[in-house]
């Protein structure tokens, strides 16, 4: 679920200027160049935050074993190191304020982070992304690049509506380093606000200059080339060329049972966050842990690749699409089960990329009984994972284009019918109400 601008910017959306905004003119073109001059501040803190989680990932999981005189990480390794994570992420909660950012089973949020918290943030993150639990990135990016914003509102004569509308920008100009782009910040930000009307354009408008401004951190001005992008297109996938029947019936199914096991994952999630009032904050996170290492080494005893199960899966898609039924089903299942308890336990990340692993794990078993492409897989199975944990309809499709690169255009089509299907199927099971005239309040949170 999202919420980015029932939480944040569409309070900034108030008639009475010129603009739309609640802002004279001037005031507005001050409120965009803000949103430009914090674009490539807040890319830069997404850059090195994303460098520090994998640097630390590949230290904990490779130079170390490797240490130990092991080619790959030992049983004690993979049980032990959730559990160290939780340990981080207990005292970066208790200790430090902010409680360690947005809960994941409430999905994203571009509620402003006060830069007070961003130690807090960052610390609880470093603790769940790179020591193995299965969570994604994009929460504590946002937050990071919404501390940008918040801090830049502070050194300007803006009001609390012009802060949300700044946070939201740096938050989005952040998670454009993360999607390879300002194109699906972009779109999160126009599919979050599209209750808001007209009114969406003057709060669009910084958070997506910022985005744009931003990504040039990644892709060069002048002579500089830029530092090194994010790799959000999933590499070495075949060409697929033609859409065929069988393939668009596919999409639909993986659509349909896509939303619904990403639905058990986060109502199982939901019941282990339910335990913490019994067993406290430190007992939940060490325990929810230990149990996600458990079922990474259950999984490894089944042959599958316990680095498969743990963490938020971006970088296993190619695996799952290569592997038997057997390797798929223990990887859907264990990284079923693993998420559901990141989610509730109290670790802090983002819960889209796990999504989007369920959807091709689940879309995989297609390349397996049917031969379909593996390139067509990875395009439905993302779209619907993301459609059905963000509640999003367009963002999903661009998402799923981008994975896919150039070997995927084709592909496009059945990952609208993918999006469009775990769409309805989540609004049939929620009670999502289908009209425009839906109030943003009451529309489902990121």
């Amino acid at each position: 679920m999202i919420a980015p601008l029932s939480e944040g910017a569409n309070a900034a959306a108030a008639p009475g200027g010129p603009s739309g905004a609640g802002l004279d003119g001037r005031a507005y073109l001050r409120l965009v160049l803000l949103g430009a001059a914090i674009g490539v501040p807040a890319a830069l803190v997404a850059a090195l935050f994303l460098a520090l989680v994998h640097d630390l990932e590949h230290w904990l999981w490779h130079d170390l074993p490797d240490a130990l005189g092991h080619s790959s990480a030992p049983w004690y390794l993979v049980v032990g190191l959730p559990v160290a994570g939780a340990a981080i992420v207990v005292a970066a909660r208790l200790l430090l304020p902010g409680d360690g950012g947005h809960s994941p089973i409430e999905g994203l949020s571009m509620a402003p982070t006060p830069p007070s918290h961003a130690p807090g943030v960052a610390l609880a993150a470093l603790g769940t992304l790179p020591f193995g639990a299965v969570l994604g990135p994009e929460a504590p990016v946002i937050a990071l690049g919404s501390v940008v914003g918040v801090a830049a509102a502070r050194f300007s004569p803006a009001g609390e509506r012009e802060t949300r509308v700044l946070a939201s920008a740096g938050g989005f100009a952040a998670i454009s380093a993360l999607f390879g782009g300002p194109l699906v910040a972009g779109m999160l930000l126009v599919e979050g606000g599209i209750g808001m009307g007209a009114m969406l354009l003057p709060v669009l408008l910084p958070g997506l200059v910022a985005a744009g401004i931003g990504y040039l951190v990644f892709v060069g001005f002048g002579d500089w080339g830029g530092l090194e992008a994010p790799g959000l297109v999933v590499s070495d996938l075949p060409l697929y060329d033609g859409v065929h029947l069988l393939d668009l019936v596919v999409a639909v199914v993986i659509g349909v049972v896509g939303a619904l096991i990403v639905l058990v994952a986060r109502r199982a999630g939901e019941r282990v966050h339910g335990l913490d009032g019994a067993l406290g904050l430190p007992a939940l996170l060490l325990g929810g842990g230990l149990a996600v290492g458990l079922l990474a080494e259950l999984g490894g005893q089944l042959g599958a690749d316990p680095m498969d199960i743990l963490f938020s899966g971006q970088a296993s898609l190619n695996a799952v699409t290569s592997s038997s039924t057997k390797i798929v089903l223990v990887l859907l299942v264990a990284k079923l089960l693993a998420y559901a308890v990141s989610l509730g336990c109290g670790f802090r990340g983002g819960p889209v990329f796990p999504a989007i692993f369920l959807g091709v794990a689940l879309a995989s078993l297609t390349v397996v009984v049917f031969d379909v492409s593996p390139t067509l897989a990875i395009a439905v199975g993302a779209a619907a994972g993301t459609a059905a944990q963000t509640r999003l309809l367009i963002t999903p499709v661009l998402l799923a284009a981008v994975l896919v690169g150039t070997q995927g255009t084709d592909a496009v089509p059945a990952a609208v019918l993918a999006s469009a299907a775990a769409w309805l199927t989540m609004a049939a099971i929620e009670g999502v109400e289908l009209g425009p005239e839906t109030p943003v309040e009451k529309r489902p949170a990121l």
